[in-house]
């Protein structure tokens, strides 16, 4: 069988989620699975190099369209067509309208399906609007016309089954799983807090600031705390500086929370390690979520997780974790308080951490990729 994989997400320290799934993805794919050719679709020639490294085997083709754009949507079906593939892996939902030969499709999580909001974006309402209706036409044709998708829980799945009306057997959960940062910076935990003005004891947030991640919770529960005086915390935000953050940022200054917070910005991964081990704890207040990476990188590290009980992130963490509803601050300060009573690493903080490092070891990239093979495969035979 001669399978393509669009892998123009493909890597780059700044792109989590899905370039790190397709990353991931391939590298195992490649290693596992000496019986079927592959054709590698990507944007440029630093992919083009890095997947060839991987395998000689492997075609790796240049496919230079951005996706969500017009060119993607004309020009990319047709690059396919040329390279004659069996079956199309696109680890995301932006497959092009016109392809309609064999495909299996990736959906992490309906998220801008659940959550339609003008104030989850920067474009002027009618833009947004006529993107939102591009978008439902693109996700709609890929979930109704894959031979599978494969989403990254259970939870996802049985949204995507409510949402497309879709029978069970046609969706196939793969679950994602974390990584180990390779820690080459040769600073200590210490400089490394120094170097972005961190104060310890902190709580701590890794990710984008979209609405959907709820973070206002935290500023609120922070608030409650100040005029309690009982904050005796800081909050540390780590993401990439972008038109949420610098609203977050107006919502603290506004909430005369700026001595309590820290903006680190974009931090590189061999630093993140650090910064993890060093946290009181992990705060995660997301309304929604395919899997939840983030919490389960902290339990990696070490560090003891908060979590909202919403969508999938009880399925993913398991006991491992400490739960509130993403509205309640009382809980939120509850749970702050029974981790601060046991700073010095006992009782109720010694067991997180230890079922934290449990819980992660549920899940593996080889696993995820032994999966998807054998979904390929079935698609193969039933053909």
């Amino acid at each position: 069988m001669r399978i393509g994989i669009d892998a123009r997400f493909y890597g780059g320290e700044q792109s989590k989620g899905l370039g790190r799934y397709t990353q991931k993805l391939l590298e195992y794919l490649l290693c596992l699975d000496n019986e079927h050719q592959y054709v590698v679709f990507v944007r440029d020639v630093a992919a083009q190099k890095k997947i060839k490294a991987l395998s000689t085997k492997v075609a790796v083709v240049l496919a230079p369209y951005h996706w969500y754009s017009l060119a993607e949507q004309i020009f990319f079906p047709w690059l396919i067509y040329r390279a004659k593939v069996d079956l199309m892996h696109f680890p995301h939902f932006n497959v092009p309208l016109i392809y309609w030969r064999p495909f299996v499709v990736t959906i992490h999580d309906l998220i801008i399906s659940r959550f339609p909001t003008e104030r989850a974006t920067t474009l002027a309402p009618v833009t947004y609007r006529l993107k939102q209706f591009a978008y439902h036409r693109v996700i709609a044709h890929a979930a109704r016309r894959a031979k599978k998708i494969i989403t990254v829980s259970e939870y996802s799945k049985q949204d995507m089954m409510d949402y497309f009306k879709l029978p069970a057997e046609r969706i196939m959960v793969t679950y994602e799983a974390v990584d180990a940062f390779v820690e080459t910076t040769k600073l200590t935990a210490r400089d490394i807090l120094k170097q972005y003005q961190i104060t310890q004891p902190y709580l701590l947030y890794i990710g984008n600031a979209y609405p959907h991640k709820n973070l206002e919770i935290i500023l609120n529960m922070m608030k409650e705390l100040k005029q309690q005086n009982r904050l005796f915390f800081k909050m540390v935000f780590v993401g990439k500086e972008d038109y949420f953050y610098q609203r977050l940022k107006q919502q603290v200054w506004a909430m005369n929370l700026d001595k309590h917070t820290v903006f680190t910005g974009f931090i590189p991964d061999a630093e993140l390690p650090s910064l993890y081990r060093s946290a009181l704890a992990y705060i995660f207040p997301s309304k929604y979520e395919g899997f939840g990476l983030p919490p389960l990188e902290a339990m990696y590290y070490g560090t003891p997780v908060l979590s909202s009980q919403a969508s999938c992130l009880p399925e993913i963490l398991g006991d491992a974790a400490l739960y509130f509803n993403f509205k309640d601050i009382n809980v939120i300060i509850k749970h702050i308080f029974s981790l601060q009573s046991n700073i010095t690493k006992t009782d109720l903080r010694q067991r997180l951490i230890a079922a934290g490092i449990k819980q992660v070891e549920r899940y593996s990239w080889p696993a995820l990729a032994k999966k998807t093979l054998q979904i390929y495969e079935s698609i193969f035979t039933q053909s």
